[in-house]
């Protein structure tokens, strides 16, 4: 009985490190491949459309470096004017070609959700990301 407590209590241990180290992978402390797979495109009084990020003209990958706090897609580059970090989460905010944006980036799992407004349009894109 006492062997099979002791198997438990090491199997908790080794999941608990395991989930640990994948969470550190989002803590803004490496570099991030992310990929947007959702879009969703609105205007003031309309229906959201859902699409793909292309239909919208958004970059199918981004890339985020903390350290040099940008965000990089195929064409462009951005500076990351505003970063707070909180445990569960990473927001990071800019400005790209009249539109703010907002990333959230989730600690856990490296989800994401991107916000893009200006005074006419939203735009909403959801993905994930892995460490570059």
């Amino acid at each position: 009985m006492n062997r099979k407590r002791l198997h438990l209590a090491f199997g908790a241990l080794c999941w608990l490190g395991y989930t640990s180290l994948w969470a550190a992978d989002f803590d803004g402390s490496k570099p991030l491949l992310c990929a947007t797979i959702d879009a969703h495109s609105c205007d003031p009084g309309q229906v959201c459309a859902r699409g793909l990020p292309a239909d919208i003209g958004a970059p199918q990958f981004l890339r985020i470096d903390f350290a040099k706090q940008m965000v990089s897609g195929p064409e462009r580059t951005t500076p990351i004017r505003f970063m707070e970090s909180s445990q569960s989460q990473i927001l990071l905010q800019g400005i790209e070609l009249g539109f703010a944006w907002t990333i959230a980036l989730d600690k856990m799992d490296g989800t994401m959700t991107v916000s893009l407004v200006n005074r006419e349009d939203a735009f909403m894109l959801f993905g994930a990301c892995t460490p570059n």
